[in-house]
């Protein structure tokens, strides 16, 4: 009997990704078998050939009998009678689910790797014996040498797969598991396999339909695909103790439903819902599995947009600098917590400071702080972006550091470093921070307020901070003031003169030979609706003088009468910027008054203040 495999079989199923099986019209599909390999879960994957084209497939946990007693082999011919052909778009690429099938031929001597029709027998395959690389007269088919080696049947596969595993681990073979990148809301049953790489605390809500509790969970397969997964009220209640962080788990009887962007925390476009009927269940002896971390780079000078926003930003850089661990009291409980600053640079010349805190600040934080002078690579996931120096980040209790890690973006940016980065000049992300939409432009163009609007508004600030953008000139800055302090080079913190000789810094806990001197001054700002005092710190000042704190003393110092120090604070006056403030109330002197600071000041990008202006008017026309 003449075993063939179906012309252009291949193309078919491509043509037809979710035929009726059980239509007359259903096409004859015979393939070969390739590469069938043992998954670890009682699943089968192996590649589909029909001589002219290849598709990656897999035989479901129905199917594994037949595989195990050996009736589908390697290189051995089967006919599909129902199949769905899965998309999987992260991965750009087509997956064949064979859900039903018969066996044609037992393994055939060599993989078929061209085809051509002949007049009267169609595609044919003589088996079993030896044909050189030519194309054999009569038969239309082109064979590769036979090589010394036989056909494994499947049941051998397994045995030399499984046969050293504890009998829990083969026990979780039984399961068909479903990667997370081929799930969608319209599946029916699945059962997935991830490690719980984030717990949220369980809160408590109160809305118009009831009170309840909610809780979140980050979870990530073996490729490294992230979703993030809600259970409410009963659900929450019986999985919160259940879920560990670190373990692996089964689960199923879930629902997917597109994610929520201003919510989500994961880079998934749907996101998990768990009810009580649903299953989760510990993967046992799972030690071995790993979820592979997974980044989404944001380059330093583009991390503008994200400014006090609710979305999450990975970033990898060079280590420029690390600060010693500092202690910071809550506001909100006083309990003292470790804190620990490293400022990180990439290829856009930019560099911005990144907080650890708690365990980070003390383990991973150490660890940068002792291999610092070798700059090291650091990719950091989940980073909130704040507004403290126009930009910084901050770690959360979800961020995943690596040091030096072993990906092209890790070796890319080593490699600039090494050849120009390390002589070129970098400056801070906040410092002149574009009014662009790309650069934190939303930032100086959102809120827009007047600075009378602030100051006739004494509760402002009084919950938690607010923040602001005005666009007003320096109309004074007191020349007499203590403009700078003495600070740290390490970690910027006020010095003060030790006994003998040198500087002190109480938060480093040492002894320096010298000390830089930072900005901390007061200026007054006015518009055409009023004036206010506004506090600006080393960064803001050093863009609104034109030189540094040590510059401006050396100045004043030289200058005999004053004059030219005097003459250098004039000319930052009357000068028109965008300010980012911050406003909150303090008490002096038992008098409540406001505090606002400046976090962030741009010059005025005319072209961009002239669009605003014209859209502000569009608002008040299309109001009246």
């Amino acid at each position: 009997m003449v075993k063939t495999v179906s012309p252009d079989a291949i193309s078919v199923i491509m043509a037809n990704p979710s035929p009726d099986s059980s239509s007359s019209d259903y096409p004859d599909i015979v393939v070969q078998v390739l590469d069938l390999k043992l998954t670890g879960n009682s699943r089968f994957r192996f590649v589909a050939n029909d001589g002219k084209m290849k598709l990656d497939g897999m035989f479901p946990s129905s199917l594994s009998n037949e595989v195990n007693s050996g009736n589908i082999q390697n290189l051995g011919l089967i006919r599909i009678l129902d199949y769905t052909l899965n998309d999987i778009p992260l991965k750009n690429k087509k997956y064949l689910i064979v859900t039903k099938c018969e066996v044609v031929s037992p393994p055939l001597e060599a993989e078929i790797v061209d085809v051509v029709k002949s007049e009267e027998t169609g595609i044919l395959l003589k088996p079993k014996q030896d044909v050189e690389v030519n194309n054999v007269q009569g038969l239309g088919i082109v064979l590769k040498p036979k090589q010394e080696m036989f056909a494994k049947s499947a049941a051998q596969i397994v045995h030399e797969q499984t046969g050293n595993m504890a009998p829990s681990a083969r026990m979780a073979m039984t399961r068909r598991v479903h990667p997370l990148v081929s799930l969608n809301p319209y599946q029916g049953n699945w059962t997935i396999k991830v490690r719980l790489t984030n717990k949220g605390n369980m809160r408590n809500y109160k809305n118009a339909r009831g009170e309840g509790c909610v809780f979140n969970v980050e979870l990530t397969d073996e490729d490294g695909t992230q979703i993030q997964a809600t259970m409410f009220n009963e659900a929450a209640k019986k999985f919160y103790d259940r879920f560990q962080l670190g373990k692996a788990y089964y689960i199923s009887k879930g629902t997917l439903r597109v994610a929520n962007k201003q919510f989500k925390t994961v880079p998934n476009d749907y996101e998990m819902t768990l009810n009580e009927n649903s299953v989760v269940e510990e993967a046992i002896d799972e030690g071995t599995f790993i979820p592979e971390t997974k980044f989404n780079f944001v380059p330093i000078d583009q991390l503008g947009p994200y400014v006090n926003n609710s979305e999450l930003v990975d970033v990898i850089g060079v280590v420029q600098s690390v600060s010693p661990t500092m202690s910071i009291r809550r506001k909100s409980n006083n309990e003292t917590i470790p804190k620990r600053d490293i400022t990180i640079a990439d290829e856009s010349k930019k560099t911005v400071v990144v907080s650890l805190w708690n365990d980070l600040a003390t383990t991973v934080g150490q660890d940068l702080l002792d291999i610092a002078d070798q700059s090291p690579i650091v990719a950091l996931k989940s980073l909130k972006v704040g507004d403290f120096q126009g930009v910084s980040l901050s770690a959360l209790s979800r961020t995943v550091i690596v040091v030096n890690p072993e990906t092209p973006e890790s070796r890319k940016l080593k490699s600039w470093y090494d050849s120009e980065g390390k002589d070129s000049s970098m400056a801070s992300v906040g410092t002149g921070l574009s009014p662009s939409s790309k650069s934190g432009g939303r930032s100086m163009y959102t809120d827009r307020v007047s600075v009378s609007y602030i100051t006739s508004n004494p509760s402002l600030g009084e919950d938690k901070p607010v923040f602001f953008s005005t666009k007003g000139y320096i109309s004074f800055i007191k020349p007499d003031q203590s403009m700078w302090y003495r600070a740290c080079k390490t970690c910027n913190k006020k010095v003060t003169e030790a006994i003998g000789s040198g500087f002190w810094c109480e938060g480093c806990q040492k002894n320096d030979d010298s000390c830089n001197l930072r900005y901390i001054m007061v200026a007054k700002v006015a518009d055409a609706s009023g004036e206010a005092l506004l506090s600006f710190f080393n960064d803001q000042a050093e863009n609104v003088i034109g030189c540094s704190a040590d510059e401006l003393d050396k100045l004043r110092s030289q200058d005999g009468d004053g004059s030219t120090y005097q003459m250098k604070l004039k000319e930052a006056t009357w000068v028109p910027h965008l300010f980012r403030v911050s406003v909150v109330p303090q008490e002096y002197n038992n008098e409540k008054r406001q505090r606002i600071t400046v976090r962030t000041v741009a010059p005025v990008d005319y072209a961009a203040e002239s669009r605003f202006l014209l859209e502000e008017i569009t608002k008040m026309k299309a109001s009246q």
